[in-house]
């Protein structure tokens, strides 16, 4: 072994402890940076001649150190295993937040809700038993059904505004979609380049790794690594991003609640009209919430104002009103269509008109009997009638829930659990990370001694032999 073979060795050793010193203040500089993946420096041993020359023996001289590249310290399994959880922890979450804004819609129980205003109405019908003559009472039914039909009204508003709210951020989702499968796509062409030229890209990787995690999150897109750097995102199964090129979607389909029978909302591909169906995600959780729950409790609500204007007309219709006729049809729909929730008024606007009699012997009769005012109040025990169907619903509603919110708690501690392998796999830990600044400082200290030293031997070769 030659005395300037150990300087090279000394050297490389010299290059190799900085580039270890300089990755690891990298790391420290990032140890906040959110989606940045720890760093390494992979080192290799660069040995002597593996042949030995003719006519000579080798010496087991070494020629020091290099460094072979930076590498991102990651766990591709986990990282996929932190997409999937991810993904499906958006869509528990959304959930949960569907059924405690669609409780907040039925706002029960309270003064104000469906129920309670039931119960007030069919209090005034039995007010009015005793009372049939008393002008009053008759305007307290009609101003208590009013109040009710308001109150239908204004819980199908709700419904209706909440799935407005949503099918504006489905379409929302959508272009965010389009536009981040187009940032992906642009880093796997830089990444591609970069690998080619045996360039460094892990702060690349990086922001494309987010940008994955994004997609997976918002759409349920999964993602796999090919052999050339690039990253191939799948949405639904087919590909959304394929090396330097992606595929926009399009959201379509209903613009209202009462459109979604008919239209249901829809995901397509901008192409071909092929329909995206996302299995997990935020947007996957729009869909269900669109197309199945918001219109079954819609449906639900239409129901029961159906329920109580059918039971209500069919026993108003065989009483007497104040005058002696026979009694009219009581609640209809403002639009000529079949009553539900959002369409249910009251029908009569006379006092007077309210058939609170079951018979007449002549006009004026209907001022002393109050037994179909008592029959009507009976409907709120009916094993068919609106309160049933109604509280049936509410306790749908509830179980419902209380479902999403314990499957929205136990998904988010299985994220959180994945979340912190990842970390400790690829996350910086900064005792880790100062503990290896020691060990290249170190390392470092002792290269320059040992330059330091063949430098004493040759100086005294040099300057302190022969004559």
């Amino acid at each position: 072994m030659s005395t300037f073979s150990g300087l090279s060795g000394a050297l490389s050793a010299l290059y190799a402890q900085q580039r270890g010193m300089d990755v690891t203040g990298q790391n420290i500089a990032n140890a906040n940076t959110d989606g940045y993946s720890r760093q390494r420096v992979d080192l290799k041993s660069v040995g002597g001649s593996p042949v030995p020359a003719m006519n000579s023996l080798p010496d087991g001289s070494v020629g020091g150190v290099t460094v072979t590249g930076v590498a991102r310290v990651q766990d591709a399994f986990l990282e996929a295993r932190g997409r999937i959880e991810h993904a499906q922890n958006s869509y528990l979450t959304d959930q949960n937040q569907v059924y405690t804004e669609v409780q907040q819609a039925f706002n029960e129980p309270s003064d104000t809700g469906v129920q309670s205003q039931l119960s007030d109405l069919w209090s005034a019908w039995h007010d009015l038993t005793n009372n049939p003559g008393d002008a009053s009472v008759r305007t307290q039914v009609l101003a208590r059904a009013t109040t009710l039909t308001d109150t239908l009204h204004n819980t199908h508003a709700s419904l209706a505004s909440l799935f407005s709210t949503t099918r504006e951020q489905f379409s929302a989702y959508a272009t965010d979609v389009n536009t981040t499968a187009g940032q992906i796509a642009k880093l796997n062409q830089s990444i591609v380049q970069a690998n080619n030229a045996e360039l460094p890209f892990n702060d690349l990787a990086d922001q494309r790794d987010k940008l994955v995690m994004h997609l997976s999150e918002v759409a349920g897109a999964t993602a796999a690594t090919q052999t050339d750097g690039s990253v191939s995102v799948y949405l639904g199964g087919s590909s959304l991003v394929n090396g330097a090129s992606s595929r926009p979607i399009a959201a379509g389909g209903a613009g209202r609640l009462d459109d979604v029978p008919v239209t249901p909302v829809t995901l397509t591909w901008a192409d071909n009209g092929v329909a995206v169906t996302p299995q997990s995600g935020q947007m996957a959780s729009m869909l269900q919430t669109m197309n199945t729950v918001l219109p079954h409790y819609a449906g639900q609500l239409d129901g029961v104002a159906a329920d109580l204007a059918n039971a209500v007309n069919a026993q108003h219709m065989a009483g007497y009103d104040k005058l002696g006729n026979a009694g009219g049809t009581f609640f209809t729909s403002s639009d000529g269509n079949p009553v539900n929730a959002s369409n249910i008024v009251v029908a009569i606007a006379d006092p007077d008109l309210v058939a609170a009699a079951t018979t007449t012997n002549g006009p004026g009769n209907g001022t002393l009997d109050g037994g179909n005012a008592d029959l009507i109040s009976g409907i709120a025990t009916s094993a068919t009638g609106p309160d049933q169907s109604y509280r049936q619903l509410i306790a749908d509603l509830g179980v419902a829930g209380q479902t999403a919110d314990r499957q929205a708690g136990i998904q988010s501690a299985l994220t959180n659990s994945v979340d912190s392998a990842r970390e400790a796999q690829s996350g910086v830990n900064l005792d880790e990370e100062m503990t290896n600044l020691i060990t290249y400082q170190r390392a470092y200290q002792a290269a320059a001694r040992v330059m330091t030293t063949i430098d004493n031997a040759l100086d005294t070769l040099i300057n302190h032999t022969g004559s």
